[in-house]
């Protein structure tokens, strides 16, 4: 596992996602994967305390991919070890009535992390140039001047939001905001796989949706959009990783490694000194607890 370099999946020139493996040959154990993901794992963990403390930096993990990609437990899993107080998830579903009396990336900026603390976006504000551009009728629920129909809808449209969430994330960076972009790359058959697992296997019923089968069928479409908007907006202050995904843990051990060699890079943060004429009475100190 070590062998893995975060760097490899980084996109820093336009990619064709259908030349992107969606599995790598690891000739590892699950042992062995699970092993390696702990060692990193405690690594974080470890950061993510003096980071706390340091209170000066924020990051932002995004991560955007098909129905059964392995999101939900990529979080649990990576971020086991993250004290509670210091990471908040947030899963972003179809807007709520007050989420649409707001422009898009309303809900999105509420949600950013404070300083010292993660935020992992499970669905991100890239579901507006993604899931809408798919059904662009969704776009009408939004109320906005001068789009009435899903003609009004123009290309240029698109690009406009393409650059607001260019703006957003350049602005959010230039403030303290660290953004790492994860798009969980899954193959068509795989995905396959693991729907029908979720009607096999009685407790994993509850998680199929008919709804995920519709949008299997238009697989095509999100793989065009996703492919749009990863080299449209993968910058060098928010940067996209496209993960291979069909084995879950190497995907997990990707994304732990790429958010570790991120947060090593920040060589101030540090924890808090002690004000000096406090730690000089702490014999003091001790003897009124005593």
């Amino acid at each position: 596992m070590k062998t893995i370099n975060p760097d490899d999946f980084k996109v820093i020139s336009p990619i064709k996602l259908n030349n992107i493996p969606t599995e790598l040959d690891m000739d590892t154990s699950k042992k062995q994967e699970e092993t390696a993901l702990d060692e990193i794992q405690v690594k974080l963990s470890r950061k993510q305390d003096m980071m706390y403390a340091h209170n000066r930096y924020a990051f932002l993990i995004c991560l955007q991919g098909m129905d059964t990609s392995g999101k939900d437990s990529l979080i649990r899993e990576v971020f086991k070890e993250f004290n509670s107080r210091g990471v908040v998830v947030q899963s972003f579903k179809t807007p709520t009535s007050n989420e649409l009396e707001h422009d898009y990336l309303w809900r999105h900026y509420i949600a950013l992390p404070e300083k010292g603390k993660f935020a992992v976006f499970n669905r991100t504000h890239y579901e507006n140039v993604l899931v809408t551009r798919v059904h662009p009728e969704y776009i009408l629920f939004e109320n906005l001047p001068g789009i009435e129909k899903v003609e009004d809808i123009t290309p240029q449209f698109w690009e406009n939001r393409i650059n607001q969430i260019n703006n957003f994330e350049k602005h959010i960076s230039q403030n303290g905001t660290k953004i790492l972009k994860f798009y969980l790359h899954l193959s068509k058959e795989e995905q396959r796989k693991r729907l029908l697992k979720r009607l096999e296997t009685p407790e994993d019923n509850w998680k199929f949706s008919t709804g995920d089968l519709k949008e299997r069928a238009l697989w095509d479409d999100y793989m065009k959009y996703y492919e749009e908007a990863i080299n449209k907006t993968s910058t060098d202050y928010a940067p996209w990783y496209v993960v291979p995904a069909d084995d879950k843990g190497v995907a997990r051990y990707i994304v732990a490694k790429t958010i570790w060699q991120e947060l090593d890079k920040l060589k101030d943060i540090a924890e808090p000194q002690l004000d000096p004429k406090v730690k000089a009475n702490f014999d003091e100190y001790r003897k009124q607890l005593e």
